[in-house]
C-alpha cells in the first residue's frame, strides 16, 4: 500500500463537506441562494467548526451532484468556491479539496489555496484535470461514476459491482499518473450513491477493502445522508444522521482510509472506535 501524503495512515481521516450551492440534497441553501450572493461569513463560520470539531479535511463544493442535478457554469461554480478557499486558506489548518469535475473550476480553486481535487467522475467528465493537479503539485482523489449526475441512475447495471469499480479506478489511476501525479498524492472513492442502486452500495461498503488491496491506493467513503439509506430506514435527508454514522463506521472497519461525512463531531469518535476494531480484528484462518 502506497503510504499517502493525502489520508495519513496512522489515523482515520474525517473529511467535512461544505456545500456552497442553493440545491445540494443535504445542505443547499444555506450560504448561497439561487440568485443570491454568496454568506461567506457563515460559510467560514462553518468551516472553522467543522474543523474545530476533528475535520482532517474539508470538501468544498460549488455544484450539486445529487442524482438528477444539472450541470452549473464553469464561471458560476469559480464565482461560488474562490472566495470560499481564498478565505478558508487564511483561516484554518486543515487542507481544502475542491469537490469538482472540471479542470478551470480545480485549476482556480488550487490558486486561491486549495491542496485537493475531489473528481467524482474520475477523469471521465474532464481528463484535463488530472494536468491541473499535477502542475500545481496537489493531490486527487478520483471517483467512480458512469455518466454524469444527470443521468447516472438510469440503466445502472453491474455483473460484480467490486470487480468492476476496481478495474475504472485503475483506469483513472493511470491517467493521473501519466500526467504526471505522484502516486503518494492520489486516493480513490468507489462512488457511494453515483450511479449505483441499493445492493451496489452495501457491496461496496461492507467490502472497501476488497477495493482498497485491488486498487492499491488509500480509499475514501462517503455515505453521509444519502438515498439508499433512506430505502433502507424510511428516514428522510435530515434524520439519516444515525444511519450515516453506522455505514461510516462499518466502512471503516472493512478498510476505508477516510469518511466524507455532514456530521463531523459523531464520525470523529466512530472513528476512533471503528479502526480500533478494525486493528483487534484477526485474519481468517
Amino acid at each position: 500500500m502506497t503510504q499517502s501524503t493525502i489520508f495519513p495512515q496512522e489515523r482515520v481521516t474525517i473529511v467535512g463537506v461544505l456545500n456552497v450551492t442553493p440545491d445540494s440534497f443535504s445542505n443547499g441553501g444555506r450560504f448561497v441562494r439561487a440568485g443570491a450572493d454568496l454568506d461567506l461569513d457563515a460559510a467560514v463560520a462553518e468551516a472553522q467548526a467543522l474543523v474545530a470539531s476533528g475535520a482532517g479535511m474539508l470538501d468544498v463544493g460549488g455544484e450539486s451532484t445529487r442524482p438528477g442535478a444539472d450541470e452549473v457554469p464553469v464561471d458560476v461554480e469559480i464565482a461560488r468556491i474562490r472566495p470560499v478557499v481564498e478565505a478558508l486558506a487564511k483561516s484554518i489548518s486543515a487542507p481544502i479539496s475542491i469537490d469538482t469535475r472540471k479542470a478551470a473550476v480545480a485549476e482556480a480553486a488550487l490558486d486561491a489555496g486549495a491542496a485537493v481535487v475531489n473528481d467524482i467522475t474520475g477523469l471521465r467528465f474532464d481528463p484535463k484535470l488530472a494536468g491541473v493537479t499535477a502542475r500545481a503539485g496537489a493531490a486527487i482523489i478520483l471517483g467512480h461514476l458512469r455518466g454524469d449526475p444527470a443521468t447516472m441512475q438510469r440503466n445502472v447495471q453491474f455483473e460484480d459491482v467490486l470487480v468492476e469499480v476496481a478495474a475504472e479506478l485503475r483506469v483513472a489511476v493511470a491517467q493521473a499518473l501519466e500526467a504526471g501525479v505522484p502516486v503518494e498524492r492520489i486516493g480513490v472513492d468507489p462512488g457511494i450513491g453515483f450511479g449505483k442502486r441499493l445492493a451496489h452500495n452495501l457491496d461496496l461498503i461492507a467490502n472497501v477493502g476488497r477495493i482498497r488491496e485491488s486498487v492499491g491506493l488509500p480509499v475514501l467513503v462517503g455515505p453521509s445522508r444519502k438515498s439508499f439509506l433512506g430505502e433502507l430506514t424510511g428516514d428522510p435527508v435530515a434524520r439519516r444522521v444515525e444511519a450515516s454514522l453506522a455505514a461510516s463506521a462499518v466502512a471503516i472497519f472493512a478498510g476505508a482510509d477516510a469518511i466524507r461525512v455532514h456530521d463531523v463531531a459523531g464520525a470523529v469518535r466512530l472513528a476512533t472506535v471503528a479502526r480500533a476494531l478494525r486493528d483487534a480484528r484477526r485474519d481468517a484462518t
